[in-house]
Formats: structure tokens, C-alpha cells, sequence
């Protein structure tokens, strides 16, 4: 009795906590999303996925618990099972009596027929049927039960989820082999199967509870493609097998592809689940024998499977559309096998789906206990499965080895068209300038010196170099950290630059043009962040780690191509001054370039804790000398907590019970949360794709809060993808389709986050504008100095550069034999050898004038190379504006293949060939240093290539890199020099005429007299 009313309290203890539970957390996300200015996004998530959950887990209850019910109502009893089975063994007994008997008759003579309304089913059949049944249920469990955990491990804020793999036979056949290559896997489905058949009544019921929440889970996850179907928007572009818009496809076929997903576990479940009640109803098994499905249970099981029929009509109506997605022929989408034999066989299974299911309901609705026809729903049924099987696996097989390999460049031509065209849509490479670069060889000292501002924008300073050495002079405490650094252009006045290496001065004759009041650099930008993990083990409280250690501190400007005393980078921005500016810079002219402001950052890419500002404790703002420099936060981020309630709430959300107990809040205290940049956004728009690299800009663009500007900000490319574009390749990312629809702009102090649509030609980001009004802005509203520093972005550029290797080709023969496949080249990083990276360079395009405002032909350009495939010679190279009006158009420039173009491997060979420059590197690789060759640049200039690259030096232990050496390479001449300007004088100085050959008068010999 005791124990009873324990589980009742524990029950409802548990069920009060998990209420609590999940009120705090609506409650605190409530106030997070409305101080983030995103309520409505937040809200309307909510509504749609507590919709999804309620309509999927309640039809899927409702559904299968009263199919149960019904079932247990209409299965055999155990009396009558047990009389029936008594009578069988009364009747052998008395045979066998009999045939002892002498007088016992033949049987020919008495045998007598009973008739018999119901077939009995013998336990050779009853145990391989229930077997099997039982068995699909395991799998069914399986295979949801694996989608259900996938999710439940996925990161919280993902983008949009794929479809999973819907419950289909080729998915039983991967999970059949999925199965029985795992001993264990396997034995644990056997056991479930076994457990059904021992504990029928209870197991089935519990299976039918344990999916109703499984199904909800699975569908809720996918709400945005939910909103996404009720708020369409027209690609105004048809996919050629179907002629439907391709917004049909990625808009509404997920929908009804996860509708499938649902109702076939639906169905199928609860008629397997109905059909092994009957068949396991009192004790047919220990009995061996099944009396047959009563005309009740019939009726009950034809109604049931109808609907499944149904499901499976539908399952085959979306597989049509589905071959736009298939791999089976030489390009990706429909191939000659699926258009001519798949999609008929599709169209043909699911009219008789169709015709099955509603035969099956007929039945039901208009019941007849007796009906000639019944015999033929069995044989209908397995002529259907017999169908199944041709379809998918005789037919196609038969077309594809008879028809189409003899003849597979003229069979899937125009396939192979299709998928070039949409693949080239779907990535936009159509909207590629192609041109023609043939270097000549005749770049001379006067091009230098015309292409001046891009030889003194060269990158001689790598990342990985670069924060290497700013972690051991710019932490100035170990709590400080430069997680990254990333490269930007800022236009900073001339006096600031004047003494940078630049290209080899002029002949003193010539005339010296005026200098302009500034130029644009390229420069590297580290913000210095705080990482609490480094804060020493004893000084880890609770207090240190919410109170104290808030927020880190400043950031470092670095030119790319100036080399400070002992080869170290020089800085425009750096240190921790410890007066009123707080940072020290170069001098009075860059803090008029680049705006310092407030330099704290709350916000930032390695700042995981939650922190309460506002105290009775004062935050840690900087180090000055042997003591500290404290600062209270009066920024306009987090939420605050000041009455007890409110308290309670965010303990609960955050489970810190400390917030309770502590004493050191104030009425104005506040929680400031998600202060990660990339958990902020991804908290917000989960729907979209973030890049990897958020980078920091100093700019004066703070039109939010003039009284309290900060000039801190993070800029990070969203972009909107999908998997369903008919056609297009989906490649190794599993994506086929992107657009870098977004620029997010977040403020490093005040931690406010603003969408910009950079794209607003996106169909995606035309429909997420739809379902959220208020949520983006268009990129004319973002303040001016923010947009000079957007960027092309490094992940797009790559998926695009990725999708070129093999798309630049669009003749179909040629991309059939795969004759003109790319790819990215090798490069010697450090001694080992890696891809090419996408790089920044600030240079002019051949041939191509700038368009806008700006008057300079140097421009801010993303820029990667490629070779063919198997060799090393350069075949083209691409590139990415990012200016001004100018922004987003890519050009390719391919090289003349009759010509050899060195590309990167072959020019590092000849580099570590070189006598004078190996000899040097393996005197520097010993007695507890190293060289590290940096990036090999190729620099376009006019109409030749120039090659750079720079070698660092350091030691193996406290690593502190120098830059000791620069490479410069040009046609068939490579020079090795301390600075890049000796490095080009060594390249482009006049050659020395030769002296003239000594020739010596001929004289004519006397002949002898």
C-alpha cells in the first residue's frame, strides 16, 4: 500500500519538475528574445512547434491506442480457444483408440467433412508470420529510434535539417545489413521480437505510447520547413521532367515527404500491431494453432490496411518526383533508366495503391461476411509485392544494362545537360564572367611602380604566424587570448603609411606625383578576448567566474607586409596603455583612421560563461602595471534580475543555485547571456547557415546608441541553403543550393544583433522575410562605414570554387569523359604540403575597370587558382569583388592550355631546388629552430603572375616567429632577399649589358714563297 502511494508522489514530484523545468526555461527565453529584439521570431517558433508536437503526438495516440483497444475487444477469448483446442485433442485420442482397435474402419470409408467458416493457421505458419511481424517492429523501432537520437545529439540552434531517410524497402534492406554486420545490434532486435510475442498485450501498447512522443519529436524538429510551405515564394524557374517551379520542390515536397515519414510509421505500426493481437490472442502459440481472423477482425484489418495502401500510394506518387535527386546514372538527377522505366513503374504502383486501398475500404465501409472476392485481395496483394520488386530492382536493372550502357553518352546527353544547367544555377556560376589571362612575361619596373598600392597590400604576414606572436607580446595576462585574426582593409591616412615597404623607388629624375590624403591597407585584425579556462585552477570560483572575469579587452591592427625591428610585425593598433584611450597606436593619424572607442568586449567568439554585470563586485577591466584597472558594465545588454522572482527563474534555467544565495546583487544587476557571437545568432535565426569566421571591425557606426558608442563589431555571412533543387549536385557537403543572403552585424559591447538581406533576389530569404516581417533589413540601411568592410565570404567562395572544378565544364561529352576536371593545387606550408586556401588580396583586375564611385582600379578581391587534374601547371584562377557596387561579381580567368603557367607546387620545387635558398632554410632548421615557408601568393599585376612567399623563423620551444626572408618568383627568375623591395629589385633591375667579344683581325696566311 506504502509503495503504491511512494510512485503516485514520485510521479507527481516528477511530473511538477519537468512543468518547472519547462517554464523556466519558456520564461527565461521569453526575456532573453525580447531584449535581443527578437520576440516575434521566438514566439511564433514556439507556437509552431508546440502545434507540431500536440497534432503529431495526439493523432499518433489516438490512433494507435484505440486500434489496440478495439483489437482487444475483438480478439478471441480464452475459453474459446482452449475448447476448440481441447476438441482437437479429444478427437485424436479417440482416432487413435479407434485405430487400435482391430474393428477400426479405413478412412476412405468414414471420413466425414465439417464445414469450416474461418482458415486455421498451423503453427508452421502462425511462428514465422508472427516471427516476421515482430521483427519489422524492431526494425521500424530501429530505424526511428536512430533519427529520434541523431537529433537529440545534434547541436541545439542547427540550421535546417534533412529529410531523413523515409521508411521504404531500400531503407529495411540498409538496415538489414546494418543489422546482421553488428552481432550485438542484431541480438538486441531478435530479443524485442521475441519479448513481443511473450508479453504481446503490454509490449505493443508500450511501443504504441513510446512512438506517439518519438514521432512528435521528429516532425517538430523540422518546423521551419513547416512555416516555409505555408509562406512560398516562386523561384520563376521550372525544372525540365516534371515542368513544376522549383519552389515545389523546395518548399513543399519536404512537407510531404515528412508527412510520409510520419504516417507510414503511423500505419504500418498500427496494422502490424492489430494484426499480431489476433494472431497472438489467448495462447495460439504454446497451442499451435489459429483458429483464423474472425469477419470482425477482418473488417477491422481491411480498414486499417487502406489506409496503409494509402500511404503507400503517396510514398509512390513523391518517389516520381524523387528521381530528380537519383545517383543511378553518370550525372546527378533523372537519368534515361529513371525516365523511362522508373517513373512509368512509380505511376503504375501507385494507381494500383490507389485502386488496392480503396477496394479495402469499400470492403470496410460496405462489410459483407461473405464474398467470392475475398481470395483475390490476397492474391491482389502479392501480385502487388511481386510488382514492388520489378520496379525497383529487375526493371531499372534490365533498362540500364540493355539499353543504356551499349549507348550511355547518347542515352543520358540530354540528362547530363540538365544537371550542368541546374547545378550551375543552383551555385550561381552562371552569373561567372569568363575571360582569357595570358601572361606575357613582360612585367617591368615601371608596372611596379604603376601597381604600387598592390605591392605594398602583399600579405607577407600569415594568420598562424601572426597570432603567434601576438600571444606572446599582446596576452599581456594569461587570462587573454587572440582566437583568431582576420584580414580586412581600412582606408588610413598617408602620413600613417609613409614608411612602409612599398615597390622600388623611383629614378630620382623622375617627377614625384602628390601623395593622396589616404589609401586603403590591408591589415590583420586580433581581438584580444577573455578565456576563463586559463584562469589559474585556484582562482576558478563562482564569484571570478560570473562577477569578475567578464569581458575581454582591445584588439591589434597589423599591416600585412611591414616588418617591425627583428623581422617582427609591426603595429597600428596594440598594447593596453592603462590611460583615458586605453589601446596605444601607431600614432595620432591611425586613431583617426581606425576609431578605438569603447574597446571592451562582452560579446565576442570564445566568451562561453554567463556573467552578471551591475554588482556590489567591480568587473576586472584591464591590467595596468602590477595593479588592476576595475570598470562596471553600462552597456545596454542583458536582462535583469533584480526581483526575487526573476532570480529564481534564471536559477532554475541555468541551474545556479548560487544566484539565490549571493548577496552581491543590486536592483540594476543583469544577466548577460549567449554572449558567444556564433550561439547568439545561431539562438535566432537557427534557420540559416552561419559562416565559420566572424570577424571583428572597427568602425564609427554606432547610430544605435550615440551616448554610448562602442565601434566594436562582428560581421558574419548567413547563408540560406537546401538539398531539394532538383538536378543540382549535392557534392561532399550535402548541400545544392546557396545564397550569401545575410550580413550579420553584432555589437561586441552592447551585444545587439541586426540581419542585413545582401541578396534579396533569394526565393529563401524572400520566404523567411515573409514568415518574420520585422526580423531583416535591407543592406542600404546598414551604416555606411559597416559596409565598406563587408567582404565575399570564405565559405561560400569555396563551395562555389568546389562546384567549378567540375561544372566550368558545360559540353556534355566533355563533361562525361571528365576531360577538363580541375583542381585546387597544392602549396609547402611550414615542410608539409596542404590545399591552397581561398586569400584576400587588394589588387586590380585585367581588363576589368572598376565601376562606382571610387576612382582607384585596386580593389579588395577574394582570389584562389587551380590546375588540372593530375598535374601542376596552372589552368585558371578566380576571383571574388568585394567593393562597393562591385560587390559579389566573380570573374575566371583561364590560362591558354598550349602555354606551361607554373603553378604553386612547381614553383616551390624549383624554390627548395634552389641552391643558395635550400642551403639556407637547412641551416636555419637546426639547433632548436625551424623555418616555416608561409602562403605562396600569386599576385596577378597587368598581364603577368607574380609568386611571393614568406619565410618565417622560430624556435621549437616559446615560439615567437620572425619574418627572416621573402621569396620572389617571376617567369624564370627567383630571387630570395630580406624585404620584399630587395626581393623585386633583385627580380626587375636593369640587366648589366655585356661587355662586347673581343674579335681579333683575320690575317691571311703568306703562302710559303
Amino acid at each position: 500500500m506504502y509503495w503504491k502511494w511512494g510512485f503516485r508522489l514520485l510521479i507527481v514530484f516528477l511530473g511538477l519538475w519537468l512543468l518547472v523545468d519547462l517554464g523556466s526555461r519558456v520564461g527565461a527565453e521569453i526575456f532573453w528574445f525580447q531584449e535581443v529584439g527578437y520576440l516575434q521570431v521566438f514566439l511564433l517558433r514556439v507556437v509552431t512547434r508546440g502545434v507540431l508536437w500536440v497534432v503529431v503526438a495526439g493523432v499518433t495516440a489516438t490512433y494507435l491506442l484505440l486500434n489496440l483497444a478495439l483489437a482487444q475487444r475483438l480478439k478471441y477469448s480464452q475459453s474459446l480457444k482452449i475448447e476448440e483446442v481441447r476438441r482437437e485433442e479429444a478427437e485424436l485420442t479417440s482416432g487413435l483408440t479407434n485405430f487400435l482397435n482391430p474393428h477400426y474402419p479405413r478412412r476412405n470409408e468414414t471420413q466425414t467433412l465439417t464445414p469450416q467458416r474461418l482458415k486455421k493457421m498451423r503453427l508452421r505458419g502462425l511462428l514465422p508470420l508472427t516471427l516476421i511481424l515482430s521483427f519489422l517492429i524492431g526494425l521500424m523501432l530501429a530505424h526511428y529510434g536512430q533519427i529520434a537520437v541523431s537529433y537529440w545529439h545534434s547541436p541545439v540552434n542547427q540550421r535546417i535539417l534533412p529529410i531523413p531517410a523515409l521508411f521504404r524497402p531500400e531503407t529495411i534492406w540498409q538496415l538489414l545489413r546494418q543489422i546482421f554486420s553488428q552481432v550485438s545490434y542484431l541480438g538486441l532486435i531478435v530479443g524485442v521480437a521475441i519479448a513481443i510475442l511473450i508479453y504481446p498485450q503490454f509490449l505493443l501498447t508500450a511501443i504504441a505510447v513510446f512512438f506517439s512522443p518519438i514521432f512528435a519529436f521528429i516532425i517538430f524538429q523540422h518546423w521551419p520547413k513547416v512555416l516555409q510551405y505555408f509562406h512560398p515564394t516562386l523561384f520563376n524557374s521550372t525544372e525540365p521532367l516534371f515542368g513544376r517551379d522549383i519552389s515545389f520542390y523546395v518548399f513543399s515536397l519536404p512537407v510531404w515527404e515528412l508527412l510520409e515519414l510520419w504516417l507510414m510509421g503511423l500505419c504500418l505500426y498500427g496494422f502490424v500491431a492489430v494484426t499480431l493481437t489476433y494472431l497472438l490472442s489467448a495462447d495460439s502459440l504454446s497451442q499451435g494453432i489459429f483458429p483464423g481472423f474472425s469477419p470482425q477482425q477482418q473488417r477491422h484489418l481491411f480498414g486499417m490496411g487502406g489506409l496503409l495502401m494509402l500511404v503507400v500510394a503517396l510514398s509512390y506518387w513523391q518517389s516520381r518526383y524523387e528521381l530528380v535527386y537519383s545517383t543511378r546514372g553518370v550525372s546527378y538527377g533523372a537519368s534515361y533508366t529513371d525516365v523511362t522505366a522508373q517513373l512509368p513503374a512509380y505511376t503504375v504502383l501507385c494507381i494500383l495503391a490507389v485502386a488496392i486501398a480503396f477496394y479495402l475500404l469499400w470492403r470496410t465501409l460496405f462489410w459483407k461476411p461473405k464474398s467470392q472476392y475475398r481470395p483475390l485481395v490476397f492474391y491482389g496483394l502479392g501480385l502487388y509485392l511481386v510488382l514492388v520488386a520489378a520496379a525497383d530492382i529487375v526493371l531499372p536493372g534490365v533498362v540500364q544494362y540493355l539499353i543504356v550502357q551499349p549507348n550511355e553518352l547518347q542515352r543520358e546527353q540530354p540528362y547530363i545537360q540538365r544537371t550542368i544547367a541546374l547545378t550551375r544555377q543552383a551555385f550561381d556560376l552562371e552569373a561567372i564572367d569568363s575571360r582569357t589571362f595570358n601572361p606575357q612575361g613582360t612585367l617591368t619596373q615601371a608596372d611596379i611602380q604603376k601597381n604600387d598600392l598592390t605591392i605594398r597590400n602583399i600579405r607577407l604576414w600569415d594568420e598562424r604566424p601572426l597570432l603567434e606572436t601576438n600571444r606572446q607580446l599582446q596576452q599581456i595576462r594569461p587570462y587573454y587570448r587572440f582566437p583568431d585574426a582576420d584580414i580586412d582593409r581600412y582606408t588610413l591616412k598617408t602620413d600613417v603609411t609613409s614608411r612602409q615597404p612599398s615597390a622600388p623607388q623611383k629614378p630620382p629624375e623622375s617627377k614625384q606625383e602628390p601623395v593622396e590624403a589616404a589609401e586603403r591597407r590591408q591589415v590583420l585584425i586580433a581581438a584580444r578576448e577573455l578565456d576563463y579556462n586559463a584562469v589559474p585552477q585556484e582562482a576558478q570560483t563562482w564569484v571570478n567566474r560570473h562577477l569578475i572575469y567578464t569581458h575581454g579587452f582591445g584588439f591589434t591592427v597589423s599591416p600585412v607586409n611591414t616588418v617591425g625591428p627583428g623581422g617582427l610585425p609591426e603595429y597600428f593598433v596594440k598594447d593596453i596603455s592603462g590611460n583615458s584611450s586605453a589601446l596605444t597606436t601607431y600614432n595620432a593619424a591611425i586613431r583617426d583612421s581606425i576609431p578605438i572607442g569603447q574597446p571592451r568586449i562582452y560579446y565576442g567568439e570564445i566568451t562561453n560563461t554567463y556573467v552578471m554585470t551591475g554588482t556590489k563586485v567591480r568587473e576586472l577591466d584591464y591590467p595596468s602595471g602590477s595593479d588592476n584597472v576595475y570598470n562596471s558594465y553600462d552597456g545596454l545588454g542583458g536582462v535583469e534580475i533584480a526581483s526575487a522572482w526573476r532570480r529564481w527563474l534564471f536559477a532554475m534555467y541555468l541551474k545556479d543555485w548560487q544566484m539565490l544565495l549571493t548577496r552581491d546583487f543590486l536592483p540594476e544587476t543583469k544577466v548577460l547571456l549567449r554572449r558567444n557571437v556564433k550561439q547568439r545568432i545561431q539562438a535566432i535565426a537557427p534557420f540559416l547557415k552561419f559562416d565559420s569566421d566572424p570577424y571583428l571591425v572597427a568602425a564609427a557606426a554606432n547610430q544605435d546608441f550615440p551616448s554610448n558608442p562602442s565601434y566594436l563589431y562582428w560581421i558574419v555571412d548567413a547563408y540560406t541553403t537546401s538539398d531539394r533543387y532538383p538536378y543540382s549536385d549535392t557534392g561532399s557537403d550535402g548541400i545544392n543550393y546557396i545564397r550569401n543572403s545575410i550580413k550579420v552585424v553584432i555589437d561586441a559591447y552592447h551585444g545587439t544583433v541586426n540581419f542585413y538581406i545582401a541578396d534579396p533576389s533569394d526565393p529563401i530569404i524572400a520566404t523567411w522575410s515573409a514568415i518574420f516581417p520585422n526580423m531583416f533589413k535591407p543592406l542600404s540601411t546598414m551604416p555606411v562605414n559597416l559596409r565598406s568592410h563587408t567582404r565575399y565570404p570564405v565559405d561560400f567562395f569555396k563551395i562555389q570554387s568546389e562546384r567549378l572544378m567540375t561544372y566550368h565544364m558545360t559540353d556534355p561529352q566533355v563533361f562525361y569523359n571528365r576531360e577538363d576536371q580541375w583542381q585546387i593545387p597544392n602549396e609547402i606550408y611550414g615542410s608539409e604540403p596542404r590545399p591552397v586556401e581561398p586569400y584576400y588580396l587588394i589588387t586590380s583586375l585585367p581588363t576589368v575597370p572598376f565601376v562606382g564611385k571610387a576612382s582607384r582600379r585596386e580593389e579588395f578581391i577574394l582570389f584562389l587558382l587551380y590546375t588540372p587534374k593530375q598535374r601542376t601547371n596552372l589552368i585558371a584562377w578566380l576571383a571574388a569583388r568585394s567593393d562597393g557596387e562591385n560587390y559579389g561579381k566573380l570573374f575566371l580567368y583561364t590560362f591558354p592550355k598550349e602555354r606551361l603557367i607554373y603553378g604553386t607546387e612547381q614553383i616551390e620545387a624549383r624554390i627548395n631546388q634552389d641552391p643558395v635558398i635550400s642551403q639556407q632554410i637547412s641551416l636555419w632548421n637546426r639547433q632548436g629552430s625551424r623555418a616555416i615557408q608561409g602562403n605562396l601568393l600569386v599576385i596577378p599585376i597587368e598581364q603577368s603572375l607574380l609568386y611571393v612567399e614568406p619565410i618565417y623563423l622560430e624556435a621549437t620551444q616559446n615560439s615567437l616567429p620572425t619574418l627572416v626572408r621573402v621569396v620572389v618568383a617571376y617567369e624564370n627568375r627567383i630571387v630570395m632577399a630580406q624585404t620584399l623591395e630587395q626581393a623585386l629589385q633583385g627580380i626587375f633591375k636593369p640587366e648589366v649589358t655585356p661587355a662586347p667579344a673581343i674579335i681579333r683581325p683575320f690575317e691571311e696566311a703568306i703562302p710559303p714563297g
